[in-house]
């Protein structure tokens, strides 16, 4: 069994390395990064496997599908 951390709620902080400013607009930000993800998607020929339940026989066959499906897409 574990024993419980005990943590000192009187200690001082020391010292700040950096400091994160969060975005302006995180929705405006996120979308950014969305179309940037479907330009090197459209652009390098790769596709993200489908949605869903697979099942299959064995590791192997799994395995096989995997790597079938994050290769890029033939004639590009």
């Amino acid at each position: 069994m574990e024993t419980p951390r005990i943590i000192n709620v009187e200690e001082t902080i020391g010292k700040t390395v950096g400091r994160r400013r969060p975005p302006v607009d995180a929705l405006a930000a996120g979308f950014a990064m969305q179309e940037t993800l479907n330009e090197f998607l459209k652009s390098s020929g790769h596709r993200l496997a489908p949605r869903g339940v697979f099942r299959f026989r064995s590791h192997e066959e799994a395995n096989a599908w995997t790597m079938k499906m994050l290769r890029p897409a033939k004639g590009n």
